[in-house]
């Protein structure tokens, strides 16, 4: 259960309740994150309006990769909630799910190419406290993606970070969108049960 409650559709303003609306048909149930966020509707509309915008703008850089590089963000801030939802996403794009197994050992893993592990260092780099991305670091993904597209790589990973924090903060938990246990992430659960 969130720190702050849900709000309910019979409680939600007209706009949220046409954004639960919308939600339910894309995702077949509303993201808690929203209803948690639809506390402040300016908020809600003005991530909603965001995130499509950002969905859309998103062409550059394969979409496996972000995704990839996204989870990967999720998982290392402990956010079962984006990891559950990113896995989900994968799914839907016939990505390959069950090597998610294995992000925490992606360096040595089989699993992952070459061009992933770069991708995900780079998102590693970029949620460590205080972060660690190197100019070499972007020159070589400059070299593979254009200016464009390292600037797009980034701005997801950034947009997780913060996705992820507030989720991880507000203790929005996995809602169960990605099938079996694969996506838990083991000290998100700990430190739930803990608080």
């Amino acid at each position: 259960m969130p720190r702050i409650p849900a709000v309910a559709p019979q409680d939600a303003s007209l706009l949220v309740k046409v954004g639960y609306k919308i939600a339910g048909r894309r995702f077949g149930v509303v993201p808690e994150p929203f209803t948690v966020l639809a506390h402040h509707p300016k908020l809600f509309l003005a991530s909603a309006r965001h995130e499509l915008a950002v969905e859309k703008a998103t062409r550059v850089v394969p979409s496996s990769l972000i995704q990839l590089a996204v989870y990967r963000t999720a998982w290392t801030v402990g956010c079962s909630w984006c990891v559950d939802f990113g896995a989900m996403l994968q799914r839907l794009d016939g990505l390959d799910v069950e090597r998610l197994r294995e992000i925490g050992d992606f360096e040595t893993s089989d699993a992952f190419t070459d061009a992933e592990r770069d991708v995900l260092r780079y998102a590693d780099a970029m949620t460590s406290t205080p972060m660690t991305v190197t100019d070499d670091q972007v020159a070589a993904l400059v070299r593979t993606y254009g200016d464009a597209g390292v600037v797009e790589l980034t701005y997801q990973i950034a947009l997780e970070n913060q996705r992820a924090r507030m989720n991880h903060a507000l203790g929005i938990v996995d809602q169960g969108f990605s099938s079996g246990d694969s996506c838990r992430v083991p000290w998100a659960v700990e430190a739930i049960q803990e608080a």
